[in-house]
């Protein structure tokens, strides 16, 4: 009887295992697709701090993978940046040395890109040629790619927009739109990642689910603000915390008009809501780990809540640094990346809060 029941077990057992091994490949792939767009990010910071991101003037997405390989081709790619404002405004007399120099961070941001596409599509075709999705999560990974495209097309409208007449900078809300659509697609690709056949230990009630849903929207509105920021050059003024202009509440908020327009092109308004979402991201990340802690003592969304607010106060600190420093490349670039590391801890907090619990645990 024993070996006939053996027998029984043996080819439920084994699919079992295939499709373990199966959703594991799946999850490996979705969190290197997630650490490639925190590199396309860092990468896309160091092009904007160093001023590249205008240098190519063209928006070639097949041909624009090689290079220019001669020095006539050279002369033509600088012939072309020498036309724009950026360079007549700013740049009159760069050799062409700097402009290579300008040239290969741009011409490195968009190759990643690439990359990423190529990264993306082709494991998924593969993924779903062999069964290994499910609808639902099929769905989700072409939502995904949708908005991969999307992005694509937002970062030519955003270069397009620094190369018209008198401007020497790509416009503020495209380079905030640009950053916004990249770290939703971190989130994404993290979430899906996170959630894939895992069971939280505990079950977390519904009040710290959506406090970590919450952290997880503010982390990405932070962001976009902070695109602003960047975009605006808002970072460069007000030097100083935590007073801005010798009071808590800077002077000339709502000077510009239409009032509405203040919230992107006034520095002083752009940095003070940069400012006041981390601190309500700070409480907020600080009341939801004490919640946490004392709801579900010594276990996983506690421990993550905890971590999710020394990441959270980690980077407000880092954000006063860049801002008293005035903005260094290196201060800047990690002000960034560090962004994403919090989005992706509060994404992952998130995912698990809301997943199933496992098998024979009860709601206290």
């Amino acid at each position: 009887m024993s070996s006939t029941s053996t027998l029984s077990l043996a080819p439920a057992t084994a699919p079992t295992t295939a499709a373990s091994r199966s959703r594991r490949a799946v999850r490996t792939w979705l969190f290197v697709m997630a650490a490639l767009v925190v590199a396309m990010v860092a990468v896309g910071g160091a092009t904007r701090l160093t001023g590249s991101g205008l240098s190519i003037t063209e928006w070639k997405p097949v041909t624009g993978a090689i290079p220019p390989l001669s020095g006539q081709a050279w002369a033509q790619e600088f012939a072309k940046y020498q036309a724009t404002p950026q360079y007549k405004l700013l740049n009159q007399g760069m050799t062409l040395s700097e402009f290579q120099f300008i040239y290969a961070w741009e011409w490195g941001h968009r190759l990643l890109g690439r990359l990423i596409g190529l990264a993306f599509f082709l494991p998924l075709l593969v993924f779903w040629w062999r069964g290994q999705l499910d609808r639902r999560l099929s769905l989700s990974l072409l939502g995904l790619g949708v908005l991969g495209g999307l992005q694509g097309a937002v970062g030519w409208i955003m270069v397009a927009s620094g190369l018209q007449p008198g401007m020497t900078a790509v416009a503020p809300v495209k380079l905030a739109l640009h950053l916004t659509l990249a770290s939703a697609i971190y989130a994404g690709l993290v979430w899906l990642a996170t959630g894939l056949d895992r069971k939280r230990d505990e079950i977390v009630p519904a009040r710290l689910s959506r406090t970590a849903l919450v952290l997880m929207a503010l982390v990405l509105v932070q962001i976009a603000l902070g695109g602003l920021v960047a975009g605006s050059k808002a970072g460069l003024t007000y030097n100083t915390w935590p007073l801005m202009d010798g009071g808590l509440v800077p002077g000339g908020l709502f000077a510009g008009t239409p009032w509405i327009e203040n919230f992107v092109d006034n520095v002083a308004l752009v940095q003070f809501n940069h400012r006041l979402t981390a601190y309500a991201l700070l409480a907020l990340a600080a009341f939801h780990a004490v919640d946490a802690r004392r709801t579900l003592p010594g276990t996983g969304a506690a421990r993550r809540a905890t971590a999710l607010l020394g990441l959270v106060a980690a980077q407000a600190a880092l954000g006063i640094v860049t801002l008293l420093l005035v903005v260094p490349l290196w201060a800047g670039l990690a002000h960034q990346v560090a962004a994403m590391l919090v989005l992706g801890m509060a994404s992952a907090h998130a995912r698990l809060c809301r997943a199933p619990a496992r098998a024979g645990l009860r709601a206290t």
